[in-house]
């Protein structure tokens, strides 16, 4: 898997997050895909309308100029910094994170005719058990080569 097998993520989404912290509440955002020059690597930016969730911004690319692997290097308003692995077949995109006591991984699938992007988080504390962590669901509000029409 290359990098542009990400491609379709390119534009710009609404989000909803929920988290087993928070059992009542549904948090909207929005998230964008994007390019930086040259291509080599993908910029996502995300942001929460809710304090307690973080906004973030993600640089996804090869793992070495010699292996088609990708990360994924996340960062946030807390401050947190994370490296996850990522890989995307078919219509599926994984990220995972093996980190003794804080182990975390997220499965979600694309939908919709490449429109909606749902799945979840899940953490580990004991390397063993998996329990459910934030929900969220993607939905595609504009494309690069689709902008919406503009108005007139």
């Amino acid at each position: 898997m290359g990098l542009h097998d990400l491609d379709r993520l390119i534009g710009d989404w609404t989000l909803e997050a929920t988290h087993p912290a928070f059992p009542d509440l549904v948090v909207p955002g929005r998230s964008s895909f994007e390019w930086l020059d040259g291509e080599r690597f993908m910029v996502q930016r995300s942001t929460a309308d809710h304090p307690d969730f973080p906004n973030s911004i993600s640089v996804i690319g090869a793992m070495s100029d010699d292996d088609e692997r990708l990360s994924l290097h996340y960062y946030d308003s807390r401050g947190v910094h994370r490296v996850y692995s990522l890989e995307m077949s078919e219509d599926v995109m994984r990220i995972a994170r093996d980190h003794p006591g804080f182990s975390q991984r997220f499965e979600g699938r694309l939908t919709d005719g490449g429109d909606t992007l749902a799945g979840i988080w899940q953490l580990s504390r004991d390397d063993e058990t998996w329990d459910d962590d934030l929900e969220i669901t993607y939905r595609r509000a504009t494309t690069a080569s689709h902008p919406p029409p503009a108005d007139g």
